[in-house]
């Protein structure tokens, strides 16, 4: 639809009054928004027209006539050709304008496909107005003229005839395009161009074709009559809104037919196919296989083309068939105590597809097993039920089972079936004897016992009971098996517990006053077994270790200064026989109250510190008595070493110091130190040496004399020597030796410098020599005694020479004499003034009785 105005390079805007039916383009093409069929009678509506920039207006009314069909008449037959003249528009240029007419639509042009000809095929004349006063040439333009597809139509430039050259083919190209000119011999337009629509009429030419040709699909077995499984679909090239391209389906045939040979319908028109019988039962048919037929032409029989394609449907599972045990009873056994043990396979049958929730099955127990002791899992291959033991079984008390199980689907059975949804059985289990381990009671075994329970004293009755009550076995034997101190024996019959050491409670193997030891216990049952059995030692604390001090060294400065000296009591024993504890200085020797005094801080702590004003350097025994809180109390004498050293400002020794300061290095004071120990060690070994060559040679002249000596030496006596009378013993040589020669039996020079101190001896009284020399046994009792009480005596094991009895004495052995004095008149404190060598002595005999 086009409108003329007197200036063409207006824009004009186009518009319908059916926008739901027809839509106006820019350049004037009608279009149809929609399908629709045109009825006999004209549809009209109006088309617009808007001039953008004035915004007038114009209208007009359109008309649309179905047109009739072609109906394939011979070329003789057909219409007349129809002549196209192009309006004609007269110009006056001298005159005002005068309205023009409108430009000719032409009704598209209908030709059918795939004629037979004879080509060129003539199919309208266009001509102008003009031709009696011009010579006009024609041509046509567009595609399927002078644009690919090229040469399908022609025209006469003379005498305006259109005709087409070759057959055409509508699924190709539905429709041409053309436009028709007319120009003068100059080449100037004399008319505007002329659109020409050319519609290729379908012919039935095209068989239909399925989109796949087998079709696959699925319906459940059992399903109602109406119930959809499937589309199948195929596609006719030729025109859809013609009969050519209208396609109906219909079943052919079906495989198998069972239980009915119509089990299924098809829509014609859709192809949704639906079932229409029922009595689809997968177990019985699994599969149906149908021929699907589309026929075009609505499916007329006549003049339509068909085409085939195959469906097939597979019956899916429902569960319709529940799980049947094949026994009514099953049997299986298990030894007692054993545990995840499989004690019997449950089987069942079920008819509907295997591998899937209708066919797997679910065991359950409904009765037999209040304890829980069974449960039941699924093989996932055969679908049997494992009937499997979780928990021991004691055949003492239980020596069978009698199970009631049931066996249902993963889903429930589907509506309608006349089955019971599970099958149930029962299940025998029988429980076997074995010989099993013995067990202590209780286990662990507590005892409390104060620690210091001596050797050999009996502790607790540590006994195992045997759980086999109907197998002959004799006793149980026990045994150790593990204790760390090897402290306890156990009597291997009754398992009576007797102490093999002081128990002690500070103990390395005592953790938290607790002690374990383990125990086993083991019957002659086939084969043997044994159960082991835990005794744990509750030891309580008695007081019986004495506070020590620690740290066991010090130091401090000479001259009174408050850096005190911190001390710290340790005693292995815990409350009550520990702390608090008290700290003392002991009387003697004077010089310790006069030196130090200590002073207690807390219940465990004391501080020492100098009680003089000033101390000279050196290194000082300190000894502390340091008494716990025990009932009774136990006390002891700790030696503190102090070293006294002179101090800076600060309070720090400066006694290396000075040898730095005298400009020597570090390095150089500590390689003279290293000489001078160096020197002081080999000092120290040349003067043991010589000592103890001395005393070699000393003990060589006073014991070993060669001509007495009766070490590998035959002493001969008279064959037939007289008797008693006859032998003169010496026995002055038993008498003191410091009556006889005092000066001959220890050279002067050989004395050891510990047996004496080093200032001024004490003046004690000498021994009265014997008063009889032939009392030998008072004589050595009396010596004895002397030798207890002499406090001057050697504090080490020193070789005592009192003389030198020579070969064959009478006297009988000394090993068995013991000291008749204790000694404890003697006040020994003043050993402690005599250095550090005297230390031990002073401790053995100035300790106390302790």
């Amino acid at each position: 639809v086009r409108f003329r105005s007197c200036d063409g390079n207006k824009k004009i805007h186009f518009g319908s009054s059916e926008p739901e039916d027809f839509r106006v383009g820019e350049d004037g093409v009608v279009y149809a928004e929609r399908s629709f069929q045109l009825s006999a009678e004209p549809t009209e509506f109006v088309v617009s027209a808007q001039d953008k920039e004035t915004q007038q207006k114009w209208q007009m009314r359109v008309k649309l006539t179905p047109e009739p069909a072609f109906t394939g008449a011979s070329e003789k037959d057909q219409r007349k050709i129809e002549e196209i003249i192009f309006p004609w528009q007269q110009y006056k240029h001298s005159s005002p304008l005068k309205r023009q007419k409108r430009d000719w639509v032409i009704p598209p042009i209908n030709l059918p496909e795939n004629s037979k000809g004879p080509f060129p095929q003539e199919l309208v004349r266009i001509r102008s107005d003009r031709d009696k006063s011009l010579s006009l040439r024609y041509s046509v333009t567009g595609p399927g003229a002078d644009q690919p597809p090229t040469g399908i139509f022609i025209i006469n430039p003379i005498s305006g005839q259109l005709s087409v050259t070759k057959p055409l083919d509508r699924e190709q190209i539905a429709s041409f395009h053309l436009r028709a000119h007319a120009v003068d011999v100059n080449g100037n337009q004399v008319e505007n161009p002329i659109d020409i629509v050319i519609n290729v009429i379908d012919m039935n030419d095209n068989r239909p074709e399925f989109l796949h040709q087998v079709w696959n699909g699925t319906v459940p077995e059992g399903s109602k009559p109406g119930t959809y499984v499937m589309t199948v679909t195929a596609i006719d090239a030729d025109d859809p809104n013609a009969q050519n391209g209208m396609l109906r389906y219909r079943i052919l045939s079906q495989a198998p037919s069972s239980p009915s040979p119509n089990m299924f319908t098809i829509n014609n028109e859709t192809g949704d196919i639906i079932t229409v019988a029922a009595g689809l039962d997968r177990e019985k048919v699994q599969q149906y296989t149908l021929i699907i037929q589309a026929t075009d032409m609505e499916g007329n029989p006549t003049y339509g083309l068909s085409n085939t394609a195959t469906a097939v449907i597979a019956v899916t599972d429902v569960n319709d068939n529940p799980p049947e045990f094949t026994a009514m009873t099953f049997y299986g056994e298990v030894p007692e105590n054993r545990a995840d043990v499989i004690v019997a396979n449950l089987t069942v049958t079920d008819k509907d597809q295997p591998h899937t929730p209708a066919w797997n099955a679910m065991y359950r127990m409904t009765g037999g097993d209040p304890t829980g002791r069974f449960t039941i899992l699924t093989d996932p291959n055969s679908n049997d039920g494992l009937v499997t033991v979780i928990k021991p079984i004691d055949f003492e008390t239980n020596r069978m089972f009698v199970l009631t199980v049931a066996a249902e689907n993963q889903v429930p059975l589907a509506k309608g079936i006349q089955h019971p949804p599970q099958s149930t059985a029962t299940v025998s289990i029988t429980v076997i004897d074995v010989n099993e381990p013995p067990y202590f009671v209780p286990n662990p075994k507590l005892v409390r016992q104060e620690e210091g329970l001596m050797a050999g004293s009996m502790l607790t009755t540590f006994t195992a009971q045997d759980p086999d009550r109907y197998m002959q076995q004799t006793s149980l034997r026990y045994s150790k098996l593990s204790d760390p101190a090897n402290w306890l024996k156990i009597d291997p019959v009754n398992g009576q517990i007797t102490t093999t050491a002081v128990l002690d409670r500070e103990s390395i193997y005592v953790q938290n006053n607790m002690y374990n030891a383990t125990f086993l216990a083991s019957d002659n049952g086939i084969p043997p077994m044994s159960g082991t059995g835990t005794l744990q030692i509750y030891l309580l604390d008695i007081n019986d270790n004495a506070p020590q001090v620690h740290p066991k060294e010090a130091t401090t400065c000479e001259t009174l200064q408050p850096n005190a000296i911190n001390i710290t009591a340790v005693d292995p024993d815990i409350d009550p026989n520990a702390g608090p504890f008290a700290f003392e200085l002991p009387d003697t020797p004077a010089s310790i109250k006069r030196n130090w005094t200590i002073v207690r801080i807390s219940g465990d702590h004391a501080q020492l510190s100098l009680r003089i004003r000033f101390l000279e350097a050196g290194i000082y025994d300190v000894p502390i008595v340091i008494t716990d809180s025990g009932n009774p109390h136990a006390s002891s004498t700790s030696l503190l070493k102090v070293k006294v050293c002179q101090c800076d400002l600060n309070g720090d020794c400066t006694d290396v110091d000075r040898i730095v300061g005298a400009g020597l290095g570090t390095g150089a004071i500590i390689a003279i130190l290293l000489c001078i120990i160096i020197l002081l060690i080999l000092v120290l070994m040349f003067v043991v040496w010589m000592k103890r060559r001395d005393k070699e040679r000393q003990a060589k002249q006073l014991l070993i004399d060669p001509e007495d000596d009766v070490r590998d030496n035959i002493l001969k006596y008279d064959e037939e020597g007289g008797g008693e009378e006859d032998q003169d013993y010496d026995l002055s040589q038993l008498q003191q030796p410091d009556t006889l020669e005092p000066d001959a039996i220890k050279p002067v020079g050989i004395r050891r410098l510990d047996e004496r101190p080093i200032h001024a001896e004490p003046q004690y009284p000498v021994r009265s020599a014997a008063p009889h020399p032939g009392d030998i046994g008072d004589f050595i009792n009396e010596g004895l005694k002397a030798a207890d009480n002499d406090p001057t005596a050697p504090p080490y094991d020193s070789l005592l020479v009192f003389d030198y009895e020579g070969s064959g004495s009478t006297a009988g052995s000394l090993s068995s004499l013991n000291s008749s004095s204790s000694g404890g008149e003697q006040d020994y404190d003043y050993l402690n003034d005599w250095g550090p060598r005297f230390k031990k002595l002073a401790d053995m005999y100035g300790g106390g009785d302790d």
